[in-house]
């Protein structure tokens, strides 16, 4: 059996890869190695609109309470919704039903630790340890988990947990952590008919901006399907015609964020983690000034936060790897250029809806548009080529390309970069260039392309 778990949870094309099967033997597995020690623990389980969801939400669920685990199902919810709502309620998991911004056919299994928190390999490896063993322990009677929110369970322990007010709590929690009234400004919300569908806009309208809001009917089959922030051309067109101060896009799940401006141009992951990292810096709450974001990140993020005085730490690509450099140097920003942004001390994942209401926070708090607020990032010319190999992790630290890599970088010094890695989930190596001489970083990828094809 190959690794399940790839950089963001167990994903594939429902009912097939990804089958009811696989959904019991690892929810199963996840609830015995993260609840030993506790006498009655229980599970957050809630999924994005997906068909596939509901069948794998059942097979999660039967997974948890074979293991002896109660399960809190609170439905349609963002992800970092369950990882907040796994903390609120003490949980000792948290289970999110999701593919993010993949198609619809496609659905993932994303697992938070007590607290809310992303697994690392570590705990990953002891999950697919277990499933590879088989050795489940399968408890009886009343040790078996229970389903709350249910009529029936009278007396039970968890009588005080129920679905009523889930919803409204994360909204409550989202609009406390927003620190400033929004009345003025107009958004339109591109909900990608995904998890964000209900709460992104309840919680926009409740921090008083005016919203309109795009894209928020899903029916299971239309989730991501040309919309969200894979997809802004409909975003964009919206907020000229409607007029509005700027457009929110989001994926699948709700964790991430994708802007544009009042003419409609984008307002990438990177230009927004440099607003909202001015931001925290000139409020106090930019812990040791410094922002953490991935090696996908673009030189002009880099360039900007060194003119503003912020140090910038890098990680490898996935926001779980963010995640943990937050916690390790208690860093209170951090994020990818796709969106992700996460605000260690309101969540403990990338939240799309946060990210839109702290982004709109600065605008009301500055005076400023979004287009002015964004200059302060450059983009600087990036290349990306995929190359399809036999051996991904061999070709990328062969010493022919690692050479190459070498002198590209010698010949650019400080008015470019270089990034060569293998996919994290298909057989190809990513070769990234950025360059101030758009024409360099276009010759200097295809090289390196050619030499990675032909290794």
């Amino acid at each position: 059996m190959g690794r399940l778990f790839g950089t963001d949870g167990v994903r594939g094309l429902a009912n097939e890869s990804l089958s009811p099967e696989l959904a019991l033997q690892v929810s199963s597995a996840a609830a015995q190695v993260l609840s030993r020690g506790k006498k009655r623990a229980l599970a957050v389980v809630g999924r994005d609109p997906r068909a596939s969801g509901e069948m794998l939400e059942a097979a999660v669920t039967a997974g948890l309470t074979a293991a002896g685990v109660d399960v809190l199902s609170v439905g349609v919810l963002p992800t970092p919704a369950v990882a907040y709502l796994t903390g609120l309620y003490d949980a000792c998991l948290g289970v999110m039903i999701s593919a993010s911004h993949n198609p619809m056919p496609d659905n993932g299994i994303k697992i938070f630790a007590a607290g809310g928190h992303k697994l690392d390999d570590a705990i990953e490896d002891r999950i697919e340890a277990l499933i590879a063993e088989g050795a489940f322990t399968r408890p009886t009677g009343a040790a078996i988990g229970r389903v709350l929110g249910r009529p029936g369970l009278g007396g039970h322990v968890y009588d005080r947990f129920s679905l009523e007010g889930t919803h409204e709590r994360y909204v409550e929690h989202l609009v406390q952590a927003t620190g400033r009234d929004l009345r003025g400004l107009t958004v339109v919300v591109d909900c990608a008919n995904g998890a964000a569908s209900e709460v992104g806009p309840t919680a926009y309208r409740e921090a008083g901006a005016t919203v309109i809001a795009i894209n928020a009917e899903p029916d299971g089959l239309n989730i991501n399907d040309g919309c969200g922030s894979t997809h802004l051309e409909q975003v964009q067109r919206a907020v000229r015609e409607h007029g509005a101060d700027l457009g929110l896009a989001h994926d699948g799940d709700a964790d991430r964020c994708l802007a544009v401006d009042a003419t409609g141009a984008v307002v990438d992951g990177d230009a927004i983690m440099a607003i909202l990292a001015l931001a925290m810096r000139d409020s106090g709450d930019l812990v040791q000034n410094t922002l953490v974001a991935t090696v996908m990140s673009n030189l002009g993020l880099h360039i900007a936060m060194r003119e503003a005085g912020i140090t910038m730490r890098t990680t490898a690509v996935g926001d779980r790897y963010v995640l943990e450099d937050l916690r390790a140097g208690g860093y209170t920003l951090g994020g990818e250029q796709s969106g992700h942004v996460v605000f260690p001390r309101f969540g403990t994942t990338g939240d799309g809806i946060l990210t839109g209401l702290k982004l709109m926070a600065r605008m009301a708090e500055t005076g400023r548009g979004l287009a002015e607020l964004a200059s302060v990032v450059q983009t600087v010319p990036q290349v990306l080529v995929n190359v399809p190999v036999s051996d991904k992790a061999a070709v990328a630290a062969a010493p022919s390309v690692l050479e190459a890599v070498a002198e590209a970088e010698r010949l650019l010094g400080d008015t470019g970069r270089i990034l060569l890695r293998p996919s994290g989930t298909e057989q190809l190596v990513r070769v990234m260039v950025e360059a101030t001489d758009p024409t360099q970083a276009h010759d200097l990828a295809d090289n390196l392309a050619k030499l990675v094809a032909a290794v």
